[in-house]
């Protein structure tokens, strides 16, 4: 390690041969079938065959966090994608949702090594979600299939590599 030289992990989008769960909101059915569609078509796209992609719908964007957790421990997957659409209303509502889903879907990704891509609107109303299902606001179902191609790939390098290996450790004197 004393050779000056640092290691360097490349990014890859190919999904060949790697597993995804997809858990995907059913409220505001119109746009997340949106995300949905993009998101797997990106990861076919990429090389993930159809087999190896499972979807998993969930009432509300709050049960998100339950059923990506049990995918991620699940040891079937080598990423997990989360989509839904929690748009803004009058009451505090939108505040609860949104902070649920985020800490439930941080807290996944702090307890498991499989990545978990956020692919969650949280828009003030349905036309702001719609300009991000493949508008001028971009195609969140599209990005979040990248994140979790990239962070699949990513973490399969660090665990492989001989540079990780006894990380942390100090050797004795």
């Amino acid at each position: 390690m004393g050779d000056g030289m640092v290691q360097s992990y490349p990014t890859s989008q190919d999904a060949s041969g790697l597993r995804f769960a997809v858990v995907v909101s059913r409220f505001n059915q119109l746009i997340t079938v949106r995300l949905m569609e993009s998101c797997v078509a990106t990861l076919q796209e990429c090389g993930a065959s159809a087999e190896n992609i499972d979807v998993a719908w969930v009432p509300g964007a709050y049960e998100i966090p339950q059923a990506a957790r049990i995918a991620a421990e699940s040891g079937r997957y080598d990423g997990v994608i989360t989509l839904g659409v929690i748009v803004r209303g009058g009451t505090p509502h939108f505040d609860y949702v949104c902070n649920g889903v985020t800490d439930g879907v941080r807290e996944i990704m702090r307890a498991c090594d499989v990545p978990v891509a956020f692919g969650v609107l949280t828009t003030d109303d349905i036309e702001q979600a719609l300009e991000r299902t493949g508008g001028s606001g971009g195609d969140k179902g599209r990005e979040a299939a990248f994140v979790a191609i990239e962070m699949a790939n990513l973490l399969r390098a660090l665990k492989d590599s001989p540079a990780v290996e006894g990380a942390g450790q100090r050797e004795s004197a």
